[in-house]
């Protein structure tokens, strides 16, 4: 395969990273999170056991993208059968997304120790997997809800889901103030643990296992789950607000990495929440109550791109920008309710497709503007040859054929012994020169 080459100056990053934000991002270096999740210690036995069998060959970006996609099928498995988040699914689809999220989970896991045992640890690895799990946490939290029939409670449903859409954008938002991640005791790791604890066990009992009273009390089974899950989301909120507004950024005068205002990224997650509530409350025919689980993947699908982009300007240390291409769709979907050109469902499938196709297109741009730069690929662990390197292929076979021409008849003709000694002073200054010096000395 030929070597990956640098694109020019006027067409890097493709429009979508910029050349500062590009060398920003050359810069970064991972720096290990703060502070422990309480799972970690009792799951670390078990991500090496997986480590172990592994391939070596498997690029880490793959492994997090294939746990992507098991995830996200799984889990659109269960959202054909409860499409509004209420009803029975067949018992193997409760156990499919458990299977689906598990192993998310643990090829999340062992991704950057296969980038280090590889020796392939790159920043597009780092922010592939931040942008993965921004995806990936909205299949979580539609699993979730779908797997206790919250659709029966709207509102409550509403704000489980934009809730934990916000504590995973806020997480991003304290490490863009604090310049390193923090983990707290309850974390992602945790919360899907308990999603997958919730998947086996309606497996096992059914849905109508969450209606049952605790201790004959009234309080049905469900409240446990979603106490645990509003309680941690709360403690953990707390924690970053803390870090971002009592300790502040650690830029200039408590500014962010990029030196701006550490309230500033509040107004892109703000704008989308915002938007949603508006559609949901508006609606005239109930789009949400009837539809919750298309309605929370398209918002959810603009809030993972608006997490991917914080991540990006917390590593290049550059200036989020405040709007953005996917709040087309949203913005176009409430015009469409003031104007009822269309139908809220046809409006709301129309804002799903453009939503994701956005953040599928920026996510492919900004990668392929990432391994431009670097010069490395996204999906395989051997690092492409520099442009140099080809170049050494082109005169060693030159040379062959030269040496081959003159053992074989004695004299090469005029031109081909002018061809290569134009090819060898073509790549003469190359970084190569020892391997070009070998060849003229034969």
């Amino acid at each position: 395969m030929g070597a990956r080459t640098k694109p020019p100056p006027a067409t890097i990053g493709c429009g979508v990273l910029g050349p500062d934000q590009l060398r920003g991002l050359a810069r970064h270096r991972y720096r290990a999170p703060e502070g422990r999740s309480l799972a970690d210690p009792y799951l670390e036995p078990l991500w090496r056991w997986v480590m172990e069998q592994t391939p070596g060959w498997w690029a880490p970006n793959t492994l997090i993208l294939v746990g992507l996609i098991v995830n996200g099928a799984t889990t659109f498995l269960l959202m054909v059968f409860c499409g509004d988040a209420t009803g029975q699914a067949p018992s193997w689809c409760y156990c499919l997304c458990a299977g689906g999220l598990a192993t998310h989970l643990a090829l999340n896991a062992i991704a950057r120790r296969q980038a280090h045992r590889s020796d392939c640890s790159t920043p597009l690895g780092e922010l592939f997997d931040h942008g993965c799990n921004a995806m990936s946490i909205v299949f979580v939290i539609v699993g979730a809800c779908i797997v206790v029939e919250l659709g029966s409670v709207p509102w409550l449903l509403f704000t489980e889901c934009f809730a934990t859409m916000f504590v995973y954008y806020a997480a991003n938002w304290q490490t863009y103030c604090s310049g390193v991640r923090h983990f707290s005791v309850f974390d992602v790791t945790e919360a899907q643990l308990l999603v997958i604890l919730m998947h086996l066990s309606t497996c096992l009992f059914g849905t109508s296992l969450w209606n049952m009273e605790i201790l004959s009390t009234g309080i049905p089974l469900v409240s446990i789950p979603v106490g645990i899950s509003a309680i941690a989301g709360l403690v953990v909120c707390a924690y970053y607000f803390h870090v971002i507004l009592m300790r502040g950024g650690v830029g200039k005068n408590g500014s962010t990495v990029a030196g701006t205002s550490v309230l500033s990224p509040v107004f892109p997650i703000g704008i989308l929440i915002v938007c949603a509530y508006y559609f949901w409350k508006n609606s005239v025919t109930s789009v949400f109550e009837h539809h919750p689980v298309l309605f929370v993947l398209t918002y959810g699908m603009s809030a993972s791109k608006l997490s991917s982009k914080l991540v990006i300007s917390y590593m290049s240390c550059s200036e989020m920008d405040l709007f953005d291409s996917s709040f087309s769709g949203p913005v176009l979907v409430l015009l469409n309710q003031y104007f009822s050109i269309i139908a809220d469902y046809r409006a709301l499938w129309f804002c799903f497709l453009f939503c994701t196709i956005d953040a599928i297109i920026y996510s492919v741009r900004v990668c392929s503007a990432i391994c431009d730069h670097l010069n490395v690929h996204c999906f395989r662990i051997e690092k492409p040859l520099p442009k140099a390197c080809s170049a050494v292929r082109s005169v060693e076979s030159v040379h062959t054929t030269y040496t081959n021409q003159r053992h074989g008849h004695g004299e090469t003709s005029h031109h081909n012994r002018n061809s290569v000694a134009q090819t060898m002073n073509c790549y003469s200054n190359t970084s190569y020169v020892g391997s070009i010096g070998r060849l003229r000395r034969n």
